[in-house]
């Protein structure tokens, strides 16, 4: 076996743009022995043919084109290394910054192992990701032109009716006749028509959000915890991905920044607030998942009443957030049932998911009960529960395969 089987004999460093990018190479003793390399992006496949080799090894930073040229050179060199723009303090810190200098950085660095990769998402989870992003983005949109045209009511003195929801469709006669000046009535109906296309963009979205949950088995296991709803396990699943990336906890927690700073030295050793470094979209997906089981869970309820009253509200929804990740961690990792769940409530909330996905989108041809039952037997959990109050109705479960204690 050769040494280029084992190690590559060139670091090259990209510096990515959005309409070109800059390569430059170093040996193993940081000598520069390749480019600088300039051309367009929509070159690069070329490019990268006939300059690279399968004994180079290249790092770029997370950018927009970062996937882009991560799938193209991924098959055509040794290794190619992402990395997160702000761990490279010696490019981002720079008093003089050029294309070349960052793309030599970059790769002394590299040739040095001194960059942290960070993990490059398979399509299926980029995908997801950018359907759940497009959702929120819509659902933003809807929120944004509620509150202009709430602004508008409150700034022109006029009370709105209580009885019927502002904008449901019945109420739209009501802003047909509402006494406005020209510039306004065309403000007000640009307002409407776009909450009208998020509204419809939002249901789109989550159409196909159902249909991909009701296929994915983690979605259960997520969906037991009180507070995490399946458009909720959907954001955390997208940007988890694979949870055996994380070998424990901890890891799960710091990569959402719901980790507290710590400076250990010396002496001494404090710590701060949260990091806030890691995945916003998670953080966030757990900060809502914690407003949602305090009220309507026992355990969180009194862990939230015990830390609320020294450490104050905020911090104690962000604490029970984080109580929360680690439950996530270990309903996936082990695929076994929350050890302070309620079995009835479960029961009710896997139940209620079957038919929010639609029960035809449930694998196997399954009914919303069988489907709750089977999911029950997976967590060993409600042998015992023979029956599901809905309303005013009240539906019989199918018997436990397990034994009953």
């Amino acid at each position: 076996m050769s040494q280029f089987d084992t190690f590559p004999n060139r670091y090259i460093g990209f510096d990515i743009h959005k309409h070109y990018f800059v390569a430059i190479g170093v040996d193993q003793r940081l000598n520069q022995v390749f480019g600088p390399h300039q051309a367009s992006i929509s070159q690069m496949n070329e490019w990268a043919k006939k300059y690279l080799s399968p004994q180079d090894a290249v790092v770029v930073e997370m950018t927009t084109n970062t996937y882009l040229v991560h799938d193209m050179l991924k098959p055509l060199v040794f290794s190619i290394t992402v990395v997160h723009p702000p761990h490279v303090s010696l490019i981002v810190r720079a008093q003089v910054k050029t294309d070349k200098k960052a793309a030599l950085t970059l790769a002394q660095l590299l040739a040095s192992h001194l960059l942290p990769s960070i993990w490059i998402p398979p399509i299926q989870v980029r995908e997801l990701r950018a359907l759940v992003a497009h959702c929120n983005k819509m659902v933003r949109f809807s929120s944004t032109a509620k509150c202009r045209l709430h602004a508008l009511l409150q700034c022109k003195g006029i009370e709105a009716p209580r009885a019927v929801e502002l904008f449901a469709p019945e109420l739209r006669s009501w802003w047909d006749m509402l006494i406005l000046s020209p510039l306004e009535k065309h403000c007000m109906y640009s307002d409407l028509s776009t909450l009208d296309f998020a509204r419809s963009q939002v249901e789109a979205d989550e159409q196909c959000l159902k249909e991909l949950a009701a296929k994915d088995d983690r979605i259960p296991l997520l969906i037991q915890i009180t507070g995490i709803g399946f458009i909720t396990a959907i954001t955390i699943l997208a940007a988890i991905g694979e949870i055996n990336r994380f070998p424990c906890a901890d890891q799960l927690v710091g990569y959402a920044g719901l980790g507290a700073r710590v400076h250990d030295s010396g002496m001494s050793r404090t710590t701060g607030r949260i990091t806030k470094s890691g995945r916003r979209d998670l953080r966030r997906a757990m900060v809502d998942a914690a407003n949602h089981a305090i009220p309507h869970h026992s355990h969180f309820r009194a862990e939230y009443e015990r830390l609320s009253s020294h450490i104050g509200r905020q911090k104690a929804i962000v604490a029970i957030a984080r109580k929360l990740l680690v439950v996530v961690w270990h309903v996936l990792s082990h695929q076994e049932a929350d050890r302070f769940a309620d079995p009835q409530q479960v029961a009710t909330s896997l139940f209620a998911f079957a038919h929010k996905v639609r029960v035809q989108n449930l694998s196997d041809g399954q009914s919303a009960l069988q489907f709750t039952r089977n999911q029950l037997d997976r967590l060993k959990i409600g042998q015992q529960i023979q029956k599901i109050p809905w309303g005013t109705k009240t539906f019989k479960l199918p018997e436990s395969k397990l034994t009953v204690n």
